[in-house]
């Protein structure tokens, strides 16, 4: 039996059983996750993209496959690293039920430090990571492909020109 007949029910359900508070349950936590661990991502991207540009290229200009899958795999690995704790408090706060977590987001963490320790906010950090680097790499490889594209105005069948 299921308990929601589709998204309309759901914000329905959830309205009359706590008001709009029950519908945006989790958006500070979701805020607190996503701006440091976003902003740490792109900037680790861009450093270590400038990081690794040999002397005497241009540091804004175009980057090479590996660079880019290098630069978005470890921006990746950063991103999971810091928005993990947050994540594990969203998480829990979102999928319990009112009234469990009085002070939100502060019970959430007291509890999870309380019954685990700060391991407890790093829980499932393992397949995050196998899943962060190739997942990244693949997505800012694909950003600068794009950009190469657009720069140029052409996008050969088998990349050979496009650097290596």
């Amino acid at each position: 039996m299921t308990k929601y007949s589709g998204p309309v029910d759901v914000a329905r359900q959830l309205y009359r059983a706590g008001g709009l508070r029950s519908i945006f349950r989790g958006t500070l936590i979701t805020f607190v996750r996503g701006i440091p661990s976003n902003g740490i991502y792109f900037m680790t991207y861009e450093w270590l993209r400038k990081a690794t540009t040999p002397t005497g290229e241009d540091p804004t200009g175009m980057v090479t496959a590996l660079r880019a899958i290098f630069a978005g795999g470890m921006a990746g690995l950063t991103n999971g690293v810091v928005a993990l704790p947050p994540d594990a408090i969203k998480s829990r706060l979102q999928t319990t039920h009112d009234g469990d977590y009085p002070n939100g987001a502060r019970d959430v963490f007291r509890e999870i430090r309380r019954e685990h320790g700060l391991r407890g906010f790093y829980r499932g950090l393992a397949p995050v990571m196998m899943r962060a680097f190739p997942a990244n790499a693949a997505c800012f490889l694909g950003y600068e492909f794009a950009l190469y594209a657009l720069e140029f105005g052409k996008v050969s069948a088998t990349c050979r020109s496009w650097k290596q």
